[in-house]
């Protein structure tokens, strides 16, 4: 029988250490949008969100040493990416245009044009 020694508080350092880096990407997500980078808010925020994800994955639920890792997360990738092709071809055949919310011609046109046509 093989015993380790592990040392709980230099582990609980790096869990701080984890814990102060999500607190400030989860900061900069609210003040990015207001102060810079603001033409490309969208892919900064996912950016911002799938780093604090990659380290909840690796510390949090340790997955660090994990040789599958890599696989799990292609597997990831191509999912989304399946996922998104369905929903952009669910929309080019959206059958219901006329009666919906979001395609009208009043908000997809503007405000501008909306109050013209009232």
């Amino acid at each position: 029988m093989e015993t380790t020694n592990v040392d709980y508080k230099a582990e609980r350092a790096g869990y701080y250490k984890v814990l102060v880096g999500l607190l400030l990407l989860t900061a900069v997500t609210f003040i990015q949008p207001h102060m810079f980078m603001t033409d490309s808010n969208f892919m900064v925020q996912m950016f911002i969100g799938t780093v604090k994800a990659w380290m909840i994955l690796i510390y949090y639920m340790h997955l660090k040493g994990e040789k599958l890792i890599g696989w799990s997360v292609l597997f990831s990738l191509l999912l989304v990416v399946f996922f998104y092709i369905m929903v952009i071809i669910d929309v080019n055949h959206f059958q219901f245009l006329d009666l919906s919310h979001i395609t009208s011609e009043v908000t997809s046109s503007g405000a501008a044009n909306a109050s013209a046509a009232h």
